[in-house]
């Protein structure tokens, strides 16, 4: 199994970002500023945060990420022929940590990876991994809490170290990108579906429900996400 530094495609849909030209980013030109005093207190920003909640999915904006990552995937020299004759995949995903779990999601579902900046909660959040919007390069982002979106036990949470290595991880499929806020970044492993094994029955429910399988890594068990269950309950989160 191998590690790669992390790449970090950026791509992002396009909205007005007004905070950012005439707002409290900006040169403070804006009128509402006056009653306002801060872009947070506007309903324009708030009118934003609710149309980026409950924007439709798409596939268009996935098309030049999903050419940019088999671009730039390396050209790994065949595997041994398994046992059936045919060779075996080589599959590339991040290995992060959120509480005191291990976890990947596949390479090609990742936009960016940044430094962990100031969440903004939302008023009346529908779901609890929700945790509000966040500014990624004047975009305004999702923020999900894994933790709950995988029910992870919350008292591991509360006890898991906060280091200075958090980041934010910018991620989408088939949809508008999210941001999941991480406490570590391991960084890229390639293995093949040899490497990895089937969920053990000790995992809880949800945690099984969202994964592949499980894998060995420098004494770590790495749970390896299933990104299209991952979503779908991503998904009905943001409803």
């Amino acid at each position: 199994m191998e590690r790669d530094v992390v790449e970090r495609p950026k791509i992002a849909f396009d909205i007005d970002a007004c905070w950012n030209r005439i707002g409290t980013r900006g040169d403070r030109s804006c009128e509402r500023l006056d009653t306002c005093q801060r872009c947070l207190n506007c309903p324009v920003f708030e009118r934003h945060a609710a149309l980026l909640l409950d924007r439709p999915l798409t596939d268009a904006d996935l098309a030049d990420a999903a050419r940019l990552a088999a671009e730039r995937a390396p050209r790994a020299n065949p595997a041994p022929a398994a046992r059936d004759g045919e060779a075996e995949t080589v599959h590339s995903a991040l290995a992060f940590r959120v509480a005191d779990e291990w976890l990947a999601l596949p390479i090609r579902v990742l936009r960016e990876i940044t430094d962990t900046r100031s969440i903004h909660p939302l008023p009346h959040r529908r779901n609890r991994a929700v945790l509000g919007i966040v500014n990624v390069r004047g975009m305004l982002r999702v923020a999900v809490s894994l933790a709950e979106l995988l029910s992870l036990d919350a008292r591991a949470d509360r006890a898991a170290p906060r280091t200075s290595f958090t980041r934010m991880l910018v991620v989408a499929h088939r949809g508008d990108p999210v941001v999941f806020p991480v406490d570590e970044v391991e960084g890229v492993l390639r293995f093949t579906p040899a490497d990895w094994m089937p969920v053990p029955a000790t995992v809880a429910r949800a945690g099984a429900v969202h994964s592949r399988g499980v894998f060995a890594w420098r004494g770590k068990t790495i749970g390896l996400l299933d990104e299209e269950r991952l979503f779908d309950s991503l998904t009905r989160s943001l409803r």
